[in-house]
């Protein structure tokens, strides 16, 4: 199994294109804080210009084109407002939708993860699985039990420890002394009842001679 997720780089360059995008969110609010900002002066400046009620009528006039240069002034700053606003929405659309790609990647990159980690697991169980089997017929070949690892067969394999064995020697020793013992005895027993029945035969013989 592949353990490097292929589409790392894309998912770097989604990353990258949405902090791209959130940076031009955050500019592009700043700019309607000064756009609202110039608009607010622009009020107070043309709030400040009071319409000429007396003087010259060239001054009058130069008066009245200053109030229409300032409430020129506010509306360009109004306007500067709604423009800046309206960039901003589509700067934040852009940023929901450089995160919307990110996450996409992102969550593909998480099953892959999920799916690398499921294979290891399962590659553990297989070495353990494996190395259980290993060892049972190991211990079945030395004549082990896999579970106590003891002796299958103490008397045919010699199990035990070193007194234990010794201690079954000699009582192999002393069954096979006994039985010897017991043949020559049973040996002995019948040349006595030979020897007795001759002598009884011999005193027959000699009883029947003398009363003759």
């Amino acid at each position: 199994m592949n353990r490097l997720f292929r589409l790392g780089p894309v998912l770097r360059a989604r990353k990258a294109q949405e902090d791209a995008a959130r940076g031009a969110v955050i500019q592009s609010r700043r700019e309607i804080r000064e756009a609202q900002q110039l608009a607010k002066r622009r009020a107070l400046e043309l709030a400040g210009a009071d319409a000429p009620t007396e003087g010259t009528a060239r001054a009058m006039v130069a008066s009245m084109v200053a109030r229409q240069s300032l409430a020129a002034g506010l509306s360009g700053a109004h306007q500067m407002v709604t423009d800046a606003e309206e960039i901003t929405r589509e700067k934040v659309a852009a940023l929901a939708d450089a995160a919307k790609r990110r996450r996409a990647v992102e969550a593909m990159a998480e099953r892959h993860a999920e799916a690398v980690r499921h294979h290891d697991l399962k590659t553990d169980q297989l070495n353990l699985d494996e190395l259980a089997v290993t060892t049972k017929a190991r211990n079945a070949a030395r004549g082990l039990d896999g579970q106590s690892e003891e002796r299958a067969n103490p008397l045919r394999t010699g199990a035990g420890t070193a007194a234990d064995r010794e201690t079954e020697s000699r009582q192999n020793l002393d069954s096979r002394g006994r039985t010897v013992n017991l043949a020559d005895a049973a040996m002995a027993l019948a040349a006595r009842r030979g020897d007795l029945a001759s002598a009884a035969a011999r005193q027959n013989v000699e009883d029947f001679r003398s009363g003759a």
